[in-house]
């Protein structure tokens, strides 16, 4: 077991991902250089698209600014209106400021005659979308006839790409995204001349001093409107565009061939559209995507095996020494070296001076980089010993004594001196020391022990909240409350509570306490039906099918709704194979909505297919098991085990003769057998009307019709589900509700009941029933009790 849990304790390890600041977790498998380039462009991609960059929604926004009285915002200002469609504010009123522009030629009169042609205040807002999109489109139009076309840079002997002549074509790319370079009086291409006004705004005169106006009202459209906001994905830079089209290339690509490199190019997107906090998240990304990824050094030596190999430029003994498995090619030194020794074949070659300067660029702007990249890894690694301390704080979930926390770097240190470990190994061992920590696999408490009730800390408060709650440890909030001494008081701790309930982690007390109670934690993994039999029943059925009680129960928790709705509610929760499953409307796509189930006879939890599958055998229905589920699960009732000589009833139903009633009634005439299942086997009767895998029926599977009615226990019968709900609430209410107590409260203290726990359940139930049998109640009842709050010492029974 040991073994196991170091095993896993490594596999975790292995998601580690150092970061300049601290360590963070990957969703995979972090070892290789391809997983940390995953990760790290991952980061980057995803702040690219949570920025909003359509041109539409910019004039759209404006247009609203610009009609807000006549729109009922008649106080809203520019930067309230963009919030509100969560737009850039800087960007919003640089088109704002745009659109009032004075210009009464160019692109810039063309766009605000457009602008202003747009429907009015009162029109359908689909029009207005779609006007906003074709002035866009007209925009980008013009834009991109604007575009200059960047040749290769060439040097005799030289490949085309080359790393410092690729990286020039990259730059000079950068740089014209918002700059104009001209052309625009020899345009041939007008996306505006749909509309007359804009033919003459925008129709170029032929000379003098008109021109000059003419051209340089250019100058602020391609700074206003780039040829794009940030570029993602590249492909081979220093090929015929033409013979690349299609290749969509890697996400940040660089654009070279066979070797290393990202390229970040996003200018536009900084300067226009992020604030500064924005512009410091992006900053932040990409110092964090050199380290994660290593790439600044795996460019540089991909260059020099890419110049020795593949282009042939270093192949003369001038470079000999230069080698890309050396680990000093990347010192200053050798980067300086390598620099005059290329810089001098250059010349040799006859290289023009772009490209000298272009190399010349090429290694000043990577020596800094990885001068950049090394003074980071230093700075960063008292950070990362710092972070493991912090991490095992919250692996321990309490403040580290001083002790603890000089053992977190006393554990490094050895691992890096004695043991000889890089920085990262040292990190990643470390990790898992704190992760095979009794203090993190078990539950212990900082309160001292003593003979009697001792109150727990707030930290001790904290985390048995928390692991009640959400089966996971405590979040910053719960531990700041936990500091403040907040959890004192019945009042903070229900506060606390209620706060925990409504999360999304409150699904952890579902899971773990629902799925528990109720028998189904591992339905996920049930392979007892026979798939020939029954093909519907599929993985994805399955999994459904135990989703649909989890979700019920979550929704009861969260929403403070009646625990009464576990047996009498008439909805359920289905997604679109449950719901096709039940003859029930399905859902679209992969939601999962509420849904009335009176209908088909679901409803609540008692007709739900994980049970009736889980309680059946696979080729016929078993009223026992399904019976003894109710009574044992639902109502708490305790029922002994039966007797070993117990013969089993036929597996198949198809293959028994006479109903299963008639059997399960042979089988009860023995008085042994009678006095169990008197007791549960008229209620398994009641789902005769769901199938082994809790499919509706009339039949059974040798084509009897099915009788769903039920002898009840306690006299008197029903049919079908509606008569079993009937039954316990007009006798066996108080059990389901006090068996509900018991269990809710035996898994929030984590440990069995005591007898000095009878009068906590009753208050339980009583304050159940003077609150409409609010979940909520339950839990502020448990979490203010005695039990909850503090801890039994040695001489307390």
């Amino acid at each position: 077991m040991v073994e196991k849990y170091l095993k896993a304790a490594r596999q975790v390890a292995d998601h580690l991902i150092l970061t300049p600041e601290g360590f963070a977790f990957a969703e995979f498998p972090a070892l290789a250089d391809t997983d940390r380039d995953k990760y790290a462009v991952r980061k980057v991609i995803d702040f690219y698209k949570r920025q909003k960059t359509d041109l539409a929604d910019y004039f759209e926004v404006t247009w609203r600014y610009r009609h807000r009285s006549a729109l009922g915002l008649p106080d809203a200002t520019l930067e309230a209106v963009a919030k509100e469609r969560a737009l850039s504010v800087p960007y919003t009123k640089t088109v704002w400021d745009y659109l009032q522009s004075p210009d009464p030629v160019g692109p810039n009169a063309a766009v605000r005659t457009l602008w202003e042609s747009l429907p009015p205040p009162k029109s359908d807002p689909a029009l207005v979308r779609r006007e906003c999109e074709r002035l866009r489109d007209a925009v980008v139009g013009l834009r991109k006839t604007l575009t200059p076309v960047v040749p290769n840079l060439q040097c005799k002997g030289m490949a085309a790409g080359s790393q410092p002549v690729s990286l020039w074509k990259n730059d000079e790319q950068a740089r014209n995204r918002m700059r104009y370079t001209g052309g625009a009086l020899t345009l041939k291409h007008n996306p505006f001349t749909n509309e007359n006004p804009i033919r003459k705004v925008l129709a170029p005169p032929t000379e003098g001093a008109a021109a000059k106006a003419y051209e340089a009202t250019f100058v602020r459209f391609c700074e206003t409107f780039p040829d794009q906001f940030v570029v993602t994905e590249r492909a081979r830079t220093y090929l015929d565009p033409a013979k690349e089209k299609g290749n969509a290339g890697r996400l940040l690509n660089a654009g070279f061939h066979s070797m290393t490199g990202y390229y970040r190019d996003d200018a536009p997107l900084y300067k226009l559209i992020l604030d500064d906090a924005g512009r410091a998240e992006l900053d932040r990304l990409w110092r964090e995507f050199d380290f994660v990824t290593n790439a600044p050094v795996r460019q540089y030596t991909s260059f020099i095996w890419y110049e020795h190999a593949e282009s042939g430029f270093m192949r003369i003994p001038e470079f000999d020494s230069f080698r890309a498995e050396d680990k000093e090619v990347t010192s200053e030194p050798r980067v300086l070296a390598l620099r005059d020794v290329f810089l001098n074949n250059v010349k040799r070659r006859e290289g023009n001076g772009t490209v000298l300067s272009a190399v010349t660029d090429y290694f000043r702007t990577m020596n800094a980089t990885l001068r950049r990249l090394d003074a980071t890894r230093v700075a960063a690694e008292p950070l990362h010993v710092k972070a493991l301390q912090g991490f095992a704080e919250r692996a321990y979930r309490r403040p580290l004594a001083d002790a603890e926390r000089q053992g977190v770097v006393t554990f490094y240190r050895t691992l890096r001196e004695q043991d000889g470990l890089t920085h990262e190994d040292a990190v990643r061992d470390s990790l898992v020391r704190v992760l095979m920590s009794p203090h993190f696999g078990f539950r212990t408490t900082a309160t001292a022990p003593k003979a009697d009730v001792t109150p727990l800390s707030d930290i001790d408060l904290a985390n048995r909240l928390s692991y009640f709650i959400w089966a996971s440890m405590p979040d910053e909030s719960l531990l700041k409350a936990a500091a403040a001494g907040e959890l004192r008081t019945p009042e903070g701790l229900m506060a606390q509570a209620r706060r925990m309930l409504r999360d999304a982690k409150a699904r952890g007390l579902a899971t773990e306490f629902a799925g528990n109670w109720l028998d189904v934690r591992r339905f996920e993994e049930h392979n007892a039906v026979d798939r020939e039999r029954f093909p519907r029943f599929d993985a994805a059925l399955r999994s459904a099918m135990f989703e649909e009680p989890i979700r019920f129960f979550e929704d009861v928790a969260r929403n403070d709704r009646s625990v009464l709705d576990f047996v009498y509610g008439t909805h359920t929760f289905v997604n679109k194979p449950l719901a096709k499953y039940y003859g029930l409307p399905e859902p679209k796509g992969d939601e999962w909505v509420r849904i009335d189930a009176t209908g088909v006879s679901r409803g609540g939890l008692l007709p739900m297919a994980a049970f009736l599958t889980k309680n059946a055998p696979g080729l016929r229905t078993s009223p026992v098991k399904r019976g003894y589920w109710v009574v044992r699960r639902v109502l708490g009732e305790t029922v002994p085990a039966p007797p070993a000589e117990v013969p089993e009833l036929p597996a198949d139903e198809s293959k028994i003769e006479r109903p299963l009633r008639d059997v399960l009634a042979l089988h009860r005439a023995h008085p042994s057998c009678a006095r169990c299942h008197d007791r549960f086997d008229g209620v398994g009767l009641a789902f005769e009307g769901f199938g082994p895998v809790g499919e509706l029926r009339t039949k059974d599977l040798g084509g009897k019709p099915i009788d769903a009615k039920a002898p009840f226990p306690d006299g008197g019968e029903g049919t079908g589900v509606a008569g079993l709900k009937d039954y316990i609430r007009t006798h066996r209410q108080d059990e389901f509700v006090d068996n509900l107590c018991r269990k809710l409260l035996t898994y929030a203290l984590g440990r069995g009941l005591l007898p000095g726990d009878d009068g906590l359940i009753e208050t339980m139930a009583t304050n159940l029933k003077k609150n409409d049998y609010r979940f909520g109640v339950l839990v502020d009842t448990i979490v203010t009790s005695p039990q909850f709050r503090t801890k039994r010492g040695a001489n307390h029974e």
